[in-house]
C-alpha cells in the first residue's frame, strides 16, 4: 500500500500527465526498445506508427494516476490489457524494465518539474500498478492452462486449411500439432499468432479475433489483407499470412483471450459489424445458432459491396434456420451484381433513423467491432436512436480507446 503523502504527490501529477502523458509514453518507447531491442517481438509496430498505443498507455497511466488510491475502480481498463499481456507472453520480468523507462521518460519531458519528490513517488506508484498487474495475469496465465485442452504460453499449429472469403478476407483453421484437445473460449474471444517473416529482424505476434464457434475441433481466424492505409499503415503480417502462409505450415499461436464476449443474459441481442469487424460478430452469430437462439438476434454488417463481404452465404444459412433470426446488409458502393441479386438491405451508410427501423426494441444489448471512424460514427448513431450506453459494448483490433459521445441537441 502506499503512504498518504506518496498518494498526494501523484495525485498532484494528474494535470501534468493529462498535458504532457502521450509525449512520455512516445519517448518512454523510443527509450525502451533502444536499451532492449529484444522487446521489439512483443509489440505491434504497426500502432506505434499509428500513435494508438502510445495514446493508449497515456490513458493507462492517466487512470491510473487519477485513482492511485482505489485501483479496483479500473478494473474494467486494466482487465482487458491484462488479456493481451497473457496472449502476447508478457512476463513479471518485463515490468522492472518498463518501469525503469517509464521513470527515464518522465525525467526527459518534465525535465526540471520532475523532482526528487516526484520521480521517489512514482516510482513507488509503479511498484503497485505492476504488482496489480502482474497478479491479475499470473491468475490469466493459471486459469488459461488449466481449461481442459488449455495451456499458458504459446503452442504449436497446424494450418490445416486456407479459405478465400471474399476478394480481401480468407480464413485460416489451425489444428495443433500435438493432436491434443484444444480450449474452448467464449465467441467474441481472440488469439496470438507468433509469426517469423523472412527478411524481419525480430518476430511479429499479431491478436486476430476468432470467427467460427466455440464448438468446434479447431480454431478459425479470418484476415483481411491490408494494402496500407491510415488505419493499418503496415500490412505486412496480413500480406505474408495471405501470400506466404500455406496449408500445412506451423505456427506458433496462444491460447484464447479476451473481454469482449456476449453476455448471459436474455436480452434481444444485436450484432453491429464493418469490414473485417465481422470476425467477433459471426463468432457470436454462429455459437447462438449452435446451442439455440432463444432471443431476437438482429445482424447488422456494412461494408463496401458484396465482393469484400465474407460470410454472406453463412449468415444466411443461418437466418434460414433461425426464425428469431434477422440480417440486414449495408454496401456503401453496391456492384451491378450486387443490385441484380438484391444482396444487401440498405445503400450508403448505416443512420440512426435506419437502426430505429430494423431494431425496434432499445433495451437490446448491443456488440459492435470494425473500423474506427465506424465504430465512432455507430456509437453516435445507436445513443441518437436511444439505445442504452450501458448496452453498447465494443471491441478495437488494436490498442483501446475510448469512443466519444456528442451532445445532441
Amino acid at each position: 500500500m502506499l503512504d498518504t503523502k506518496t498518494i498526494e504527490i501523484i495525485k498532484s501529477t494528474v494535470p501534468v500527465l493529462e498535458k504532457h502523458g502521450e509525449d512520455i509514453t512516445k519517448t518512454f518507447y523510443k527509450l525502451m526498445f533502444t536499451n532492449h531491442p529484444e522487446l521489439l517481438n512483443i509489440f505491434n509496430h504497426a500502432n506505434q506508427k499509428q500513435g494508438r498505443q502510445q495514446k493508449a498507455l497515456a490513458n493507462s497511466v492517466y487512470a491510473a494516476t487519477k485513482y492511485i488510491d482505489n485501483l479496483e475502480a479500473i478494473l474494467p481498463v486494466v482487465t482487458p490489457i491484462a488479456h493481451k499481456h497473457r496472449s502476447l507472453g508478457i512476463k513479471p520480468e518485463h515490468y522492472p524494465i518498463v518501469g525503469e523507462h517509464l521513470i527515464l521518460a518522465i525525467k526527459e519531458v518534465l525535465k526540471e518539474a520532475a523532482t526528487e519528490e516526484i520521480i521517489d513517488a512514482w516510482t513507488k506508484a509503479y511498484g503497485v500498478i505492476a504488482d496489480a498487474f502482474i497478479g491479475l495475469e499470473k491468475s490469466l496465465y493459471e486459469d488459461a492452462a488449466d481449461k481442459p485442452g488449455g495451456w499458458d504460453d504459446f503452442r504449436t499449429f497446424t494450418v490445416a486449411k486456407k479459405v478465400k472469403e471474399s476478394d480481401v478476407i480468407t480464413s485460416f483453421y489451425f489444428t495443433p500439432d500435438d493432436r491434443g484437445n484444444i480450449s474452448s473460449y467464449l465467441p467474441g474471444q481472440y488469439i496470438s499468432l507468433k509469426l517469423n517473416i523472412p527478411g524481419e529482424d525480430y518476430t511479429h505476434i499479431r491478436q486476430y479475433s476468432l470467427s467460427d464457434s466455440p464448438e468446434k475441433s479447431y480454431y478459425r481466424i479470418s484476415v483481411k489483407k491490408e494494402e496500407g492505409h491510415s488505419e493499418k499503415p503496415d500490412g505486412k503480417v496480413s500480406s505474408y499470412l495471405h501470400n506466404d502462409l500455406k496449408e500445412g505450415d506451423h505456427i506458433e499461436i496462444s491460447a484464447p483471450a479476451g473481454e469482449f464476449v456476449l453476455d448471459k443474459m436474455n436480452n434481444p441481442v444485436v450484432l453491429l459489424s464493418g469490414g473485417v469487424g465481422i470476425t467477433p460478430m459471426h463468432s457470436m452469430l454462429r455459437h447462438l445458432d449452435a446451442t439455440g437462439v432463444n432471443h431476437e438476434t438482429i445482424f447488422v454488417h456494412a461494408a463496401l459491396n458484396g465482393n469484400v463481404h465474407a460470410f454472406l452465404g453463412e449468415v444466411h444459412e443461418i437466418e434460414k434456420r433461425n426464425s428469431l433470426v434477422k440480417t440486414y446488409f449495408c454496401y456503401e458502393s453496391p456492384t451491378e451484381q450486387d443490385i441484380a441479386e438484391k444482396t444487401f438491405s440498405k445503400e450508403g451508410y448505416i443512420t440512426s433513423d435506419w437502426l430505429n427501423t430494423i431494431v425496434p426494441n432499445k433495451d437490446s444489448m448491443v456488440y459492435m467491432c470494425g473500423p474506427v471512424p465506424f465504430m465512432q460514427a455507430m456509437y453516435e448513431a445507436l445513443l441518437e436512436a436511444g439505445f442504452q450506453k450501458e448496452n453498447i459494448r465494443y471491441e478495437f483490433f488494436g490498442p483501446s480507446m475510448q469512443l466519444k459521445e456528442t451532445q445532441m441537441v
